[in-house]
């Protein structure tokens, strides 16, 4: 009987160190940044997504819901640019036209993670790396040729995350934006062809591929046994 209770000691007392430390591997919410390059498809490039490519920076916050859903909020500084000279259509007269711009984007995304991702508590399965995907809606503004403008963007797209240490995230993701505009490029590109702009026609498109590190921070109830 002694050697039992001896037992049972040892497995509770074994529980009691484990409990904690998982308890401090789960957090609330991620914060972050990224740096990355974007590419441009409208009517001033219509077959190569970085025939011109730009840059771009990102501020990201995110909310935890589980290993395997995360909500995403973010802000992207970017340039964009493009030259009708390079393609391989001709428009009407022969006109050429080139652009450069800066945008702005603020975006709310979901994320789907295909396995569990994060550190510690084995009983989940979690592991320290997971391809995802993702899509969200975000609104875009610009500035083209001293003439502003703003519009609904659908970002959609796929990423990797691997995580090097506790609280620490790298990702890496690739999105493409659909505006809901066709005068990303200027309005003088807004119907070159003469075609009624639709969801796939006349409609300006861009892309982000972004390198980011994030960092967790506020942990959860370390506790209850249930997630807030």
């Amino acid at each position: 009987m002694n050697k039992q209770l001896t037992v049972i000691l040892i497995i509770l007392a074994s529980f009691a160190a484990i409990i904690p430390a998982r308890a401090q591997e789960d957090y609330r919410f991620d914060i972050g940044a990224g740096i990355g390059m974007t590419g441009y498809l409208g009517d001033a490039n219509t077959s190569n997504l970085y025939s011109h490519p730009g840059f771009s920076g990102e501020i990201l916050f995110r909310y935890i819901y589980n290993p395997r859903i995360n909500f995403k909020t973010n802000f992207y500084v970017g340039t964009l640019s493009g030259d009708t000279k390079d393609m391989e259509n001709v428009l009407p007269d022969g006109r050429q036209f080139k652009f450069s711009t800066t945008f702005f984007e603020l975006g709310e995304l979901f994320e789907f993670h295909f396995f569990n991702y994060g550190m510690g508590e084995r009983y989940r399965k979690l592991k320290r790396w997971t391809p995802y995907i993702t899509a969200g809606v975000s609104v875009t503004a610009w500035s083209v040729d001293g003439s502003g403008g703003a519009a609904f963007t659908i970002p959609m797209g796929i990423g990797f995350k691997f995580k090097p240490a506790l609280r620490w995230n790298l990702g890496l993701e690739f999105l493409m934006k659909k505006t809901f505009s066709d005068r990303l490029d200027s309005a003088a590109l807004k119907d070159p062809l003469g075609i009624k702009s639709g969801f796939m026609k006349n409609t300006d498109w861009y892309s982000t591929l972004m390198l980011t590190v994030s960092y967790e921070f506020s942990k959860r109830c370390a506790v209850c046994h249930y997630k807030d």
